[in-house]
């Protein structure tokens, strides 16, 4: 079954430069982004199994505030990589 999503032509250039860059169609880039990215469930489940896994290898129990500042570090290391990724596209 075929669907029509409407979004503004900003998103509509950028999906298109980024299946180019690709070179995929803008279909199965959003078909792509569906299939791998994780919902709020999926990430909650993997970061308990991360969890058990270094208690488990390591004897380490990670504190909300380990956790807390390597959830931080994560984004800002996923905005860096974002933008260099965006500058490439736009180039």
């Amino acid at each position: 079954m075929d669907t029509t999503i409407k979004i503004d032509s900003e998103a509509r250039d950028r999906l298109a430069a980024l299946a180019r860059a690709r070179g995929t169609s803008m279909r199965a880039l959003i078909e792509e982004f569906a299939a791998t990215s994780l919902t709020p469930q999926q990430l909650q489940e993997r970061a308990e199994r991360t969890r058990a896994f270094l208690e488990t290898e390591f004897g380490h129990r990670l504190s909300d505030d380990e956790t807390n500042t390597l959830r931080t570090k994560m984004r800002e290391a996923q905005a860096a990589h974002g933008k260099s990724v965006g500058t490439d596209v736009a180039a």
